[in-house]
């Protein structure tokens, strides 16, 4: 797996485990960005951190994305409404590969009740180790185009 700079949150309930990855990744060679909560900060709801993660990765401040709630539930669906990110709640590591491979996904959830932190090391190794197929077939980037369509159909009927 090649070194990337790396964006993670949490909210409360994964807290604990945010700090058991981001040493895991900082270990394997990855630079994190740690986009909170800090220590000693009060955490704020899961959809502060996904918005602040999906943005880095949008914006290209970050390659990739970890974020961690109680489920993985809420705060990758608030990560997925940041239009062109993909976000996949994962409780190990083969759903982990495939979102990558196959769905071109730039973060990846898990929550802090459902896994535990050796799961959880797993999942990202198993993420961060994987290419979007699309780079390299284009079946994989038509699919990857026909689900950007819906956001682009979306936007278009927003805008009246």
């Amino acid at each position: 797996m090649g070194f990337m700079r790396v964006g993670i949150g949490s909210d409360g309930s994964g807290f604990g485990l945010k700090g058991v990855i981001v040493e895991h990744l900082k270990q394997s060679g990855h630079e994190v960005v740690d986009y909170g909560p800090g220590e000693g900060e009060q955490p704020e709801y899961s959809a502060t951190y996904a918005r602040q993660v999906a943005h880095a990765i949008r914006d290209g401040e970050v390659e990739r994305g970890v974020l961690i709630c109680g489920t993985g539930i809420g705060i990758s669906i608030s990560a997925n409404k940041v239009r062109g990110i993909r976000a996949a709640v994962c409780s190990e590591p083969f759903t982990a590969r495939h979102t990558r491979e196959n769905n071109g996904s730039q973060i990846i959830a898990f929550g802090a009740f459902v896994v535990g932190p050796e799961m959880a090391k797993a999942i990202v190794d198993a993420f961060l180790g994987t290419e979007f197929k699309g780079l390299v077939d284009q079946e994989f980037n038509d699919r990857f185009n026909k689900i950007a369509a819906i956001e682009d159909e979306e936007l278009a009927i927003a805008q009246g």
